[in-house]
């Protein structure tokens, strides 16, 4: 008999990027010498092709985005003149509303039996918060989206050391796209996607090493000095709008901190998404992979999106012009005012024989002849006329509409007086127009939690991962350990995320008439109160386990529970005269369809149908009190004592 060859897996690296090749059974490290002796010229010459493309469509982007990073914090202003801040207030509005509205994640069952998997998701989501540094994340995401337009994150990479996936913000001044691209990835359909995407970065030899996904690179030559550079370019940018001085020719580098310039590029070679390195002035490539799904793992963020179109609205396009003549307006009137403390003087030169005199000194006197009245006076020169205050006021104004950002909004008061009413109002306004931008924030919220359960349904290895997370209760913290059965769900589930403000709001108004509609209803025996008291803990905020704090598990429930293994497992379990079938009901309808569940449903189906019919069987005191099994205000769960008579299912 042959003996069957077995493979053996190699280490693992702390940090995997998610690979896959056309060796589909061979390690990191094989493809990787796989691919470094293949002739990558036609992928290359394409790659450059549409680099070229890129360049000249993103050029003047990125020469009008420098342009308003100078004039963001007004570092290269004219030192004796007097910047005005308006692109960074009202930026700085807009950024701080969304990044406060948090938006919150939370994972949907899609399938019966999944209701755990989901909980636990929903538990590691809020852990991976925290691991994946996610609050810096969104600060960024959310600053470029509001500055650029659009902002970008890539999600690809899994970190085997934490368990967790690794998101990264790509900067739009590096970033070069397809220009007839609409979107990353366009409609459901594909339609408007990028066709490539990519970027320029730098890289030390230690860097491609540690990642693992990098070959052909001990040969590479570190190029500090190439002022071609378009990540370079975009550093000197980014230092000239801080004020640093222009550096051209940056120093050499040598040693282990020298860097390489690398062109990561996504695009489609041979019926395949790839991801590629270009290094050497794009004439080597150091990376190949390609991508598991016709998806290109970067997600993009928009703020004020308009249809078919990438760039959508930016705070500086409604700000900038704006700025600018506010800025000219003020220095304009400065210069008047200056001049209003150094007056010039009309003399007649007939009476004041000596000029000399005319140099002011404290307690001079100057002698003229005759009547002085008249011989000096002040020239008449124009003041600060109040159309210059209108203009300026009209454009904040016009600035303050175009982003809904009010002086209220901005934490100052206006000078006209408002009743608290119409303040009111102009508060709902604001909140209206920011709940527009939050729900276009949620679009990209929802793709990046989709890809981040897809990373762990590619990388967490089935009885070999486990990971420990810590969940906060209202006992304090507790360590779950997860392994693939616990977060992967047999269907996908579904992906829902709500502003935090938006859900607030619902909430309230969905707790108000529940509550409402409880008090009408809660003299009818037959409802069950226990479930409403529940569903009105969670529409006032209470998390689950404060609500298992406040409602523990009755006997009924924590037997059923016990049911459920015997009938998850399709084994039969028995139906006692004691238990509450209302509540068995409840808590077996939670399982995954099987011959006993159905079976075991319809024997306390039948068990109730005896009762109604023979209530001399059980107590009658218990059986008026709630017939449904349900439990009234402050009344113990009704279970129904076990009576010899009664017949066994």
């Amino acid at each position: 008999m042959a003996k069957t060859k077995t493979k053996t897996k190699t280490k693992i690296k702390p940090k995997e990027i998610l690979e896959s090749s056309v060796y589909e059974d061979l390690s990191l490290e094989e493809k990787n010498m796989k691919n470094s002796g293949r002739n990558f010229k036609e992928l290359i010459d394409q790659i450059n092709s549409e680099f070229n493309i890129s360049y000249w469509f993103m050029k003047p982007k990125w020469e009008e985005w420098a342009l308003r990073l100078k004039l963001y914090n007004n570092q290269k202003r004219d030192k004796s003149a007097v910047g005005d801040p308006l692109m960074f207030t009202i930026h700085q509005t807009v950024l701080a509303s969304l990044y406060d509205d948090t938006l919150s994640v939370s994972f949907d069952p899609r399938e019966v039996g999944d209701n755990d998997t989901a909980e636990n998701l929903n538990d590691l989501a809020e852990y991976d918060h925290e691991e994946m540094e996610k609050e810096i994340v969104d600060y960024i995401w959310d600053w470029d989206a509001s500055f650029f337009g659009r902002g970008l994150v890539m999600l690809m990479e899994f970190d085997r050391e934490k368990k967790c996936p690794v998101p990264e913000n790509w900067d739009p001044m590096v970033t070069l796209r397809d220009p007839i691209a609409k979107s990353v990835n366009g409609d459901s359909k594909g339609r408007g996607r990028a066709r490539w995407i990519g970027r320029e970065i730098r890289l030390t030899k230690n860097d491609m090493k540690e990642a693992g996904c990098y070959f052909n690179y001990d040969k590479l030559k570190t190029d500090n000095t190439d002022i071609n550079s378009l990540v370079d370019s975009n550093t000197r940018l980014r230092n000239e709008a801080q004020g640093y001085a222009d550096t051209q020719t940056p120093e050499p580098l040598t040693g282990e901190n020298a860097t390489c310039r690398v062109l990561e590029w996504i695009t489609s070679y041979k019926g395949k998404l790839v991801l590629v390195c270009l290094a050497d002035n794009k004439t080597k490539v150091i990376r190949y992979t390609e991508l598991p799904t016709k998806r290109i793992p970067i997600l993009d963020r928009p703020l004020y999106a308009m249809a078919n179109d990438w760039d959508g609205v930016s705070v500086p396009d409604l700000t900038e012009d704006k700025q600018r003549a506010r800025a000219k307006l003020t220095n304009l009137g400065i210069k008047v005012a200056e001049a209003g403390l150094y007056p010039m003087y009309l003399f007649d030169t007939t009476r004041i024989k000596n000029k000399a005199d005319l140099n002011y000194q404290q307690n001079k006197f100057i002698g003229v002849d005759g009547n002085p009245t008249g011989a000096v006076q002040i020239m008449q020169r124009d003041q600060i006329k109040s159309d210059v205050s209108f203009i300026l006021n009209t454009l904040d104004v016009s600035a303050q509409k175009a982003t809904a950002t009010p002086d209220i909004q901005q934490g100052t008061i206006g000078t006209d007086k408002r009743t608290a009413t119409e303040l009111n109002i102009v508060n709902q306004k604001v909140d209206t127009r920011y709940s527009l931008s939050a729900k276009i924030f949620g679009w990209s919220e929802k793709k990046f939690w989709q890809q981040w359960y897809f990373l762990y349904k590619t990388h967490f290895e089935d009885k070999m991962d486990e990971k420990v997370i810590r969940v906060k209760g209202v006992l304090g913290a507790k360590f779950r350990p997860l392994r693939r059965e616990n977060i992967i769900a047999n269907v996908d589930p579904d992906v829902i995320v709500k502003s935090r403000i938006l859900a607030e709001a619902e909430n309230y108004s969905k707790l108000q008439i529940f509550r409402s509609y409880v008090q009408m209803i809660a003299q009818d025996p037959t409802i069950n109160l226990r479930y409403a008291e529940k569903k009105l803990g969670k529409l006032s905020g209470l998390k689950q386990d404060e609500i298992n704090q406040i409602f523990p598990k009755t006997i009924d429930e924590l037997l059923a529970e016990e049911e459920n293994d015997k009938l998850e497992a399709n084994d039969l379990a028995m139906v006692s005269a004691d238990d509450n079938h209302q509540t068995h009901l409840e808590i077996h309808n939670k399982l995954s369809d099987t011959a006993a569940k159905y079976a075991h449903i319809q024997a306390h189906k039948r068990a109730m149908l005896i009762i109604k019919k023979n209530p001399n069987l059980v107590p009658p005191t218990m059986n008026e009190m709630n017939p449904t099994g349900g439990a009234g205000v402050g009344e113990e769960p009704m279970t129904i004592s076990k009576n010899p008579n009664m017949p066994t299912i």
